[in-house]
């Protein structure tokens, strides 16, 4: 039998088309049944939630079904209200915003920890004639904070809890635009900082100054709290438990991924957003990698958190922002997604 050249020549062409119009329809097809998640960052784009940015630039999301897009945040506090009233799916949060959350009627959730270990610190200058070794040191000393700041709380609590007065250091309520630079002249003695996020910078500013930071770590004297985590709602998770599992394991691959590859991590994020200071992101994601293993968790996945230190948690923050009884330890937190 022949076939002539042309003719089949001509029949694979209209193959090929048609292969690529399938494939087209298929990727049409898996776009329109992606589930669109909105994402919460808390703050402005930074390694505390840069796995995020990752899971994104590796398709990670996009291999479990799921077309996600982040917003830039404006505090803990805000962040977790505004996932409670539905505005965005999910976000990152802390246990002391969901817990001040359901004392309000929120139904808030950690499905899912990034912090471990409180990743707050009391930073310092160090200078010559002053030195600060530990806590005991800080007497008499001004903290700069903003007026809605959990530090307002955390820090007479945290004074008490290491057997010192409440007032053993000086807390003054700033607008936050100012901190730093009010920091760093020298007007406060001490700024909170916070690894994989802005300790990093401060660190940055003060070199460029000639000067060189220091930091005194909650976790350090006694404050065994958790910290930021994903958090999203009781309503979702009864309404679509697959996908929050989806977007917790995504969300983990992209963590794992810039924990093992920072600085190809680092340039992904980069490619995101054009602004970013690479040298600060890899410190941040370097110090998040840190507080992502417990090391007191060891055989449990990325993402699992503990019962005693959950519970130290809640205790502590009922006693320092006067939360009611009515908030338990099994309401704010869930392992399920991440087992």
């Amino acid at each position: 039998m022949h076939i002539d050249r042309g003719v089949g020549l001509r029949l694979d062409k209209k193959l090929a088309t048609g292969l690529l119009a399938l494939a087209l329809l298929a990727v049409c097809v898996s776009a329109l049944a992606a589930d669109k998640v909105r994402f919460n960052l808390a703050w402005l784009p930074q390694g505390s939630t840069s796995g995020v940015l990752v899971a994104i630039a590796k398709g990670y999301y996009s291999e479990a079904g799921l077309d996600v897009s982040t917003t830039r945040g404006y505090g803990g506090q805000r962040t977790v209200n505004e996932i409670d009233q539905g505005l965005f799916e999910f976000g990152y949060g802390d246990p002391i915003s969901i817990m001040l959350n359901r004392a309000q009627g929120g139904k808030t959730v950690m499905v899912g920890a990034i912090n471990t270990r409180w990743p707050a610190a009391l930073c310092y200058l160090e200078k010559p004639n002053r030195k600060i070794k530990s806590i005991a040191d800080l007497k008499g000393m001004s903290i700069g904070g903003g007026a809605a700041s959990p530090l307002q709380n955390l820090v007479p609590a945290w004074l008490q809890v290491n057997k010192l007065p409440a007032d053993y250091v000086k807390l003054l309520r700033l607008d936050p635009a100012v901190i730093n630079t009010t920091f760093l002249d020298g007007s406060i003695d001490l700024a909170e900082c916070w690894e994989g996020a802005n300790k990093p910078v401060l660190e940055q500013l003060a070199e460029k100054n000639g000067m060189k930071l220091g930091a005194l770590r909650y976790r350090d004297y006694n404050l065994n709290l958790y910290g930021n985590g994903i958090v999203t709602t009781e309503k979702l998770i009864a309404a679509n438990p697959d996908l929050v599992k989806r977007f917790v394991q995504a969300t983990y691959r992209g963590y794992e991924f810039q924990s093992k590859n920072p600085q190809e991590a680092v340039e992904l994020v980069a490619r995101q957003q054009k602004l970013i200071d690479k040298k600060v992101l890899r410190q941040q994601i370097e110090e998040t990698s840190q507080l992502m293993v417990d090391p007191e968790a060891t055989g449990k996945k990325t993402g699992w958190m503990r019962v005693d230190r959950m519970q130290y948690t809640v205790g502590f923050v009922k006693k320092a922002f006067n939360v009611t009884d009515s908030v338990k330890t099994s309401d704010i937190y869930t392992n399920r997604f991440v087992e």
